[in-house]
C-alpha cells in the first residue's frame, strides 16, 4: 500500500492534558509512523504517515482526544513523505 503524510495542528485545550502521550499510543497501535509536539502558542502538532483509512481514523479520533482535552479545531495539510521508523514526541517549538 502507498503511504500517506499529514501534517496536522489541533487547538484547543490540548496541553496539560496528556495530549502528546495519548497521540503517541493511538498513532502506534493503528501503526502509523511520525511525530507530535507542543506549540508556544498552544496548539499540538503532529505528522502522521501511513495508510490513508489509519490516518482518518487518527484524525477521527483526536476530535475526542483524552478525558481531558477538548478540541476546538483539527488543520489538515497534504505533508512530505519521509522515511518515519517510529512515532515519537518531539521538543515543544
Amino acid at each position: 500500500m502507498a503511504k500517506t503524510t499529514r501534517h496536522v495542528i489541533i487547538s484547543g485545550r490540548v496541553q496539560g492534558v496528556w495530549f502528546r502521550g495519548w497521540t503517541k499510543q493511538q498513532a502506534s497501535s493503528l501503526g502509523l509512523t511520525g511525530w507530535v509536539r507542543n506549540r508556544r502558542d498552544g496548539t499540538v502538532e503532529a505528522i502522521f504517515q501511513g495508510d490513508a483509512a489509519d490516518i482518518d481514523a487518527m484524525l477521527k479520533a483526536c476530535w475526542q482526544g483524552p478525558p481531558a482535552a477538548s478540541v476546538a479545531d483539527i488543520r489538515v495539510a497534504d505533508g512530505v513523505l519521509s522515511n518515519f521508523h517510529n512515532f515519537r514526541h518531539l521538543p515543544t517549538i
